[in-house]
């Protein structure tokens, strides 16, 4: 007889494992089901976002910072470093050493929670049946029975078939990781947050890095100021980011690659060491889903769900990257606990208009609610108010006065809509914001509030200040 479940996930990255810690924490019998090996050759929890994504990627982010500071900005504050060097296999280490501890916590609260961890390869099949095949070592399949199915896969990289990775020269991010000495020419095929995190970290250590994003503009799903002001650091910085550029194709030499595009003055090639593949990522549905388990996907083959993330059969939900919206680790973790208290009958939300987005650069940009551009297409009345963190004293002592943050409120009621910043530490900055767009807060809220000095949130409380145009420290 097969075993039976409360509730079965399938996948146990940052939406599925939240979700079947919250799930078990409600009392209910859980298992979560996940394929991923490690490259230790191990089985591991936490999905891309532990394993090969937001964390490792946030690891060679810090490590490569410091590198830079020293090097380039630590003289300004009087304190100069001789014969500072990059070893990059130790900050790959460390990289893994972080990965480990993380993916290994999420193991020890499986085991606190009394979750099963089921390690193979989950499929639905009909009538809420599951199917797991071993990905390791030896076994058979076997089914599983559950009253609940959650569908929480996750997502991969888009190849594309003008440059087909290689997994040496061509790489996606997984593999731009796991460089083991700095490229002296690094290429990139896109431009949004993977694109630019990676092209930062190689930049800081010495690479001479371009990017090729095919969009004719800048990160155009954000507030435009707020890109043009990013884009405007960045190639100061020395990153090459060329726009409306569409790589056509890739050859791969002995020590190189070369690379063809094509932009509005015509066609181009240059070479590089490595080139990165980094055009987005699309659902992880291979084999997911057998076609006795009818399960309806949308045109772009993400999962489809309606209210309460149901898909067309009951008792079958899904959450995260498979469905679309934000590919998000926090958004799929809030997705989950959602559903997992729905299923225990409870009630379930997610503020889709307060989710925070980061992307870790160097300035940060990290924004919440509507952009000017969207607000402009739905015709609605808005006012903002802008502040630099040139005139910020906290910035100022930091060697970090580049950027600013913009608050965009309705002009009749004073309801904050969105809040748009590129700067210094603005991932940390928006979250109370965010708290300000989760509590329907107004501009006038966030003026009032008493920020302290010298910090770096004031120039939160000036730009909510500027909406009326009454900021004290800059001009309106």
């Amino acid at each position: 007889m097969a075993k039976s479940y409360d509730v079965v996930v399938i996948g146990a990255g940052p939406a599925g494992y939240v979700a079947a810690i919250r799930a078990a924490q409600l009392g209910l019998k859980t298992a979560c089901i996940d394929r991923w090996i490690n490259k230790q050759g191990k089985h591991a929890l936490g999905g891309t976002c532990l394993n090969v994504g937001c964390i490792p990627s946030k690891a060679l982010l810090d490590s490569s910072e410091h590198y830079h500071r020293i090097v380039h900005d630590l003289p300004k504050h009087g304190i100069k470093a001789k014969e500072v060097k990059v070893d990059v296999k130790a900050m790959i280490k460390r990289k893994d050493d972080v990965v480990q501890k993380l993916t290994g916590g999420v193991e020890m609260l499986f085991k606190v929670n009394k979750i099963e961890w089921i390690k193979g390869h989950g499929r639905l099949l009909a009538n809420k049946q599951v199917e797991v095949t071993p990905v390791k070592g030896k076994g058979e399949a076997e089914t599983i029975q559950a009253d609940n199915v959650i569908l929480a896969a996750g997502s991969t990289p888009i190849e594309i078939d003008a440059a087909p990775l290689d997994n040496d020269r061509i790489v996606d991010s997984t593999g731009a990781l796991e460089f083991t000495e700095v490229p002296k020419r690094l290429g990139i095929i896109g431009g949004g947050v993977i694109g630019l995190e990676l092209g930062s970290v190689w930049r800081r250590l010495g690479s001479n890095v371009t990017i090729l994003e095919a969009q004719d503009s800048f990160l155009a799903h954000t507030d435009q100021q707020i890109a043009r002001e990013a884009r405007k650091q960045f190639t100061k910085q020395g990153l090459d980011i060329k726009l409306g550029a569409r790589v056509v194709a890739t050859k791969v030499n002995p020590k190189s690659v070369t690379v063809d595009y094509i932009d509005a003055e015509g066609e181009h090639k240059f070479q590089v060491d490595k080139l990165i593949v980094a055009v987005g990522r699309r659902p992880y549905v291979d084999n997911l889903l057998a076609p006795e388990a009818d399960i309806l996907l949308d045109e772009a083959g993400f999962i489809h769900v309606g209210d309460q993330w149901r898909t067309n059969k009951p008792g079958v939900y899904a959450i995260g990257d498979v469905i679309g919206g934000p590919m998000l680790a926090h958004k799929g973790s809030e997705e989950g606990v959602a559903v997992a208290d729905i299923i225990s009958g409870g009630h379930g939300h997610v503020n889709y208009d307060a989710i925070p987005l980061v992307i870790y650069t160097d300035p940060e940009i990290a924004w919440a609610g509507k952009t000017e551009e969207q607000l402009k297409t739905a015709g609605v009345n808005y006012k903002t108010g802008a502040f630099p963190f040139a005139a910020n004293g906290r910035a100022l002592a930091m060697e970090q006065g580049v950027g600013l943050v913009k608050i965009i409120a309705d002009a009749e009621t004073d309801r904050i809509l969105g809040v748009h910043m590129v700067g210094p530490m603005v991932s940390e900055l928006l979250q109370e914001c965010v708290v300000a767009i989760e509590f329907e807060g107004s501009a006038e809220d966030l003026a009032r509030t008493i920020h302290s000095h010298p910090g770096l949130s004031e120039a939160v409380h000036e730009a909510a200040l500027a909406v009326d145009k009454r900021a004290i420290h800059k001009s309106n």
